[in-house]
């Protein structure tokens, strides 16, 4: 890895473990044994981190949409739920999440970026929804909106309550979200 996708990782890293506001650089070029003009190098405010850090995670979603793009209604949802089942092995938050709880503190620039990742993430589960209702493979009542919204922030939880409880509470909900979705109403 070169050293800016390093602090970009080590950057994502520190928002989820402690939240945007309560990070430096100092603690990244204290990690990495660099100084700070290095990090202020690639990245001249905090808010390019941020933003860095984000659009890397829109990047990465792209790029798993479009690895489904042909996949069944059933392979995509279970793609999209592994992202938080890495999360969960990683012993990670969601980002998500984690920037969720700035959002007010934190410059515009990055809850603009944020909530275009939220967005994208709301509109991938639900055009995955939308298919799988069309198809007969998945059945709800509510829009396909509204239902992926339930979904997603219920693995949102699920990460954060999974810690304080049973390790089996998360594959518990995720299970439960999929198998709801086969049960006819």
């Amino acid at each position: 890895m070169t050293t800016r996708e390093t602090i970009i990782a080590l950057g994502d890293q520190l928002i989820r473990d402690k939240g945007f506001n309560a990070f430096s650089f100092y603690d990244i070029a204290r990690s990495l044994n660099i100084k700070n003009a290095s990090i202020h190098y690639h990245f001249p405010s905090k808010t390019d981190l941020g933003i860095a850090v984000l659009k890397g995670q829109q990047d990465g979603l792209r790029s798993l949409i479009e690895a489904y793009s042909k996949k069944t209604p059933e392979e995509k949802l279970l793609a999209f739920l592994s992202i938080y089942t890495r999360i969960k092995a990683e012993g990670k938050v969601c980002i998500v999440g984690s920037l969720a709880t700035d959002l007010n503190s934190v410059d515009e620039k990055i809850a603009v970026e944020l909530k275009k990742l939220a967005q994208e993430i709301l509109s991938w589960v639900t055009q995955i929804l939308d298919e799988g209702k069309r198809k007969k493979v998945f059945y709800f009542r509510e829009s396909s909106r509204t239902r992926a919204l339930l979904i997603i922030t219920n693995m949102l939880a699920a990460l954060q309550v999974s810690r304080l409880t049973d390790e089996n509470d998360f594959s518990s909900i995720k299970n439960a979200i999929i198998k709801d979705l086969r049960v006819k109403p």
